[in-house]
């Protein structure tokens, strides 16, 4: 064994991959840019499991090939200077996956071990699964069921001597609760360690995100075109410093590391198989240029349950997009779908989907330009493929002034639709493969009491939040945006918003201001939908969770904006008065 734990700190661990198609120089240049101990990437969203699903029943690759071709890059370079490699590109099939690494190796002439986790594949399920939002049971064929392991099985791999070590599917934060547990030796009851770690691995588990991508603010970022990709400077009282390699482009300050801090968050107490972290403890400092520091987060003991994320063949579907142009958008809108349905009744499909966008200030009826994106989805290919795609072309000279449409005719894609669920954590025995050698990895609870989802959670709401004593309706009406920061984006089937204020003197505003029902009339397309607010004050932050928004998921939702990652710039450019 090659255990580093109790080794002085920090760790550094990069980031070289936020999803499965990001930047394939980034290997390389994480590794060349500067001194790093672990190199890491993500590349498992939840739609990307429908994706690799559907390459296996091609006889594809159920792993991210692209991870091959990062590898090819950087490898002899990782083993000379034993910098580890963390990476779940395993997907459906991290044996294959690190068979491949591992055969990479011996083309290139080097000598590595190259460890591969699994235990996540539920598949066949021993019973129809049970949809944890909404109570349901499953009653379609599952394509895929996979547990979120943790960190602990990494460790294990990397006190094995792993060199590589690749997973299926392990939460986002555990590519760097994983080294840090081997690094610094943390056990199951270090949970405030632990918390730290899953913030940390939150931070730049989304690669440029961290460093200016995306960010609300972003002509404060300079070099955009070439920006850094992120390293967690890890201690171990589970501290960290967020920063990247000197001479990149991108930003890391207090504002991108708290806007990634909302990404994709519903409670300040954020779940995980290691640890509950409570992101309301965070508390953040700009240390230097393009050096944040996170301290202060506390830990609370996991759920007994793991997160297991199911998918199924929901169907097919087929989207036309019409574009309008010139004076009556709306009543062109409707001529266009008379003239369609007359064709192919609305009423033959299982769904239908219609979205009319404006491209501008105006509204539909303004002079302008929109795009009418009408979506079909059934269970037949053929119902929901050229059938309806024909129809709408055949409308071209029988429709709405100015009649164009942004595609050809094409046949039906099939979707999936994501389904999640739980499953006692002792029910699930992750493993660690090295050298060929099978390292059980049980289920192993922190010392003191197991809390549920509810159970000493932070309140709903701001307390201990000064009330906000001036006058809601004073102050020049203005974007909402020119005082606030917004990152949104999925969560399954539902949305989250996180909000910030850069100046701490107007969070009480914040607070006063943007309700529920306020924030209902600022987006209507959150129409009558349930949503959540959970207050994060030491970010001087909002979060909403808009429960059902993206219906059955992102690769089942209609929505032009499937995964709502523009949700929180629409909000920011919605007027309302803002006190001076």
């Amino acid at each position: 064994m090659t255990a580093a734990a109790g080794r002085p700190g920090p760790l550094r661990v990069a980031n070289c991959s936020g999803f499965y198609g990001d930047r394939l120089s980034a290997a390389k240049e994480m590794v060349e840019g500067g001194p790093i101990d672990v190199l890491t990437g993500d590349w498992l969203a939840e739609l990307t499991m429908s994706i690799l699903a559907g390459n296996r029943l091609k006889g594809r690759p159920g792993y991210a090939r692209t991870f091959l071709t990062q590898m090819e890059q950087v490898l002899g370079t990782c083993l000379d200077r034993g910098i580890k490699v963390v990476a779940n590109a395993g997907g459906l099939d991290p044996a294959g996956c690190a068979e491949a690494v591992a055969a990479l190796a011996g083309r290139l002439g080097l000598r590595a071990s190259v460890a591969h986790v699994t235990g996540d594949d539920l598949m066949p399920l021993a019973e129809p699964p049970v949809n944890v939002d909404t109570g349901e049971t499953l009653r379609a064929t599952p394509l895929t069921a996979n547990a979120y392991l943790g960190g602990r099985p990494i460790a294990v791999a990397l006190e094995h001597g792993a060199d590589v070590v690749v997973t299926g599917r392990v939460t986002d934060a555990a590519l760097v609760t994983g080294p840090g547990m081997w690094w610094f030796g943390w056990g199951p009851g270090d949970l405030d360690q632990l918390a730290g770690s899953v913030v940390a691995g939150h931070v730049i588990e989304c690669g440029c995100q961290a460093t200016g991508g995306n960010y609300a603010f972003f002509e404060e970022v300079p070099g955009l075109a070439r920006c850094g990709f992120p390293i967690a400077e890890l201690y171990a009282d589970g501290s960290s410093v967020i920063t990247k390699h000197p001479g990149t482009g991108g930003l890391v300050s207090t504002g991108t590391v708290t806007a990634q801090l909302l990404y994709e968050i519903a409670s300040p107490r954020y779940l995980g198989p290691d640890v509950t972290a409570r992101f309301d403890t965070v508390r953040l400092e700009q240390e230097g240029p393009d050096r944040v520091r996170i301290s202060g987060v506390r830990g609370e003991p996991p759920p007994d349950t793991l997160k297991v994320a199911v998918t199924y063949l929901g169907g097919y579907r087929n989207t036309m997009t019409l574009v309008l142009t010139g004076l009556d958008l709306a009543a062109k809108a409707e001529i266009a779908q008379e003239a369609i349905w007359a064709r192919v009744p609305r009423e033959s499909f299982e769904q239908v989907h219609v979205e009319l966008t404006p491209l501008g200030t105006g509204g539909a009826d303004s002079a302008g330009t929109a795009l009418l994106r009408i979506t079909v989805m059934d269970p037949d290919p053929k119902k929901a493929g050229r059938a309806f795609s024909s129809a709408v072309v055949e409308t071209g000279l029988a429709s709405y002034p100015g009649f164009f449409a942004l595609t050809p005719p094409g046949d039906a894609s099939p979707y999936g639709v994501y389904w999640p669920s739980s499953i006692d954590a002792r029910a699930v025995l992750p493993v660690a493969t090295v050298g060929g050698a099978r390292v059980e990895v049980p289920y192993t609870p922190p010392p003191g009491p197991v809390l549920g989802e509810q159970a000493g959670g932070p309140p709903h709401d701001a307390a201990g939040v000064p009330p906000y004593d001036g006058d809601l309706t004073a102050g020049p009406v203005v974007p909402l945006g020119t005082v606030v920061g917004a990152r949104s984006g999925d969560k399954g089937g539902d949305a989250n918003l996180g909000v910030w204020v850069r100046d701490p003197a107007r969070y009480p505003w914040l607070v006063a201001f943007l309700t529920v029902d306020r924030l209902r009339e600022l987006l209507p397309e959150v129409g009558g939908l349930p949503i959540e607010r959970f207050a994060l004050p030491n970010l001087h932050a909002l979060n909403f969770v808009v429960h059902g928004l993206l219906g059955r998921g992102v690769a089942a939702s209609p929505l032009l904006d499937a995964q709502a990652k523009a949700l929180g710039e629409r909000l920011r450019a919605v007027c309302v008065p803002i006190p001076p």
